[in-house]
């Protein structure tokens, strides 16, 4: 089987609900983004997912996206990891895009990236590290991270650019494959949020 990885971007914080660019601020999750977890373990125990028994799992090592991992189910199998960290934003850090735009028109962080924090080339590389790491051996990986870090190893399992990314929007505790289709890599699915719906 060819290797295929599954991504789980955390639950509701505070930051993401009001459009704060959360980077490197270690956010806890709102009781919401609790719920959120606990749904999509609930989801990943069931069929097809069956647990994912023999699934790698990795996390980002800030609280949003650990707690999510370990209240889905899958903390004591995780290994966290410096590469799913989300960007870091430097001086846009905790500024909503209307912020950001009214100091600097125009601006398209996919495109212009950030002032004082990692530039697009950092971010790239961080994401081709997960995608190398996902297609070393035959077996199926769980990631749990963050929003622009997990579009940005969207665009590179895809061999694009990472502005590519900016075309792949993910919710909060949504669920994506990646995988292939006809020896090519390619979206199985993405920003699933069903199990959300009660």
């Amino acid at each position: 089987m060819a290797a295929r990885i599954l991504l789980a971007r955390h639950g509701q914080t505070s930051w993401s609900l009001s459009g704060k660019h959360t980077g490197r601020t270690d956010i806890p999750l709102l009781d919401e983004g609790r719920t959120g977890a606990k749904l999509l373990g609930e989801r990943l125990r069931r069929a097809p997912y069956d647990g994912l028994p023999e699934v790698e799992v990795r996390t980002s090592p800030l609280v949003r996206a650990a707690e999510t991992c370990e209240i889905a189910g899958f903390g004591d199998r995780a290994e966290r990891w410096d590469a799913l960290m989300e960007w870091d934003y430097g001086a846009y850090e905790g500024m909503t895009p209307a912020e950001i735009q009214a100091v600097r028109p125009g601006w398209f962080i996919w495109r212009d990236g950030v002032p004082d924090g990692e530039t697009l080339a950092e971010v790239s590389a961080r994401a081709d590290e997960v995608v190398a790491w996902a297609r070393s051996a035959d077996r199926d990986v769980l990631v749990f991270a963050h929003g622009h870090i997990l579009r940005s190893i969207g665009a590179r399992w895809l061999g694009l650019p990472l502005d590519f990314a900016a075309r792949i929007r993910l919710n909060p505790t949504s669920l994506s494959i990646l995988g292939w289709a006809y020896d090519a890599p390619a979206i199985e699915s993405w920003n699933e949020t069903g199990h959300l719906e009660r």
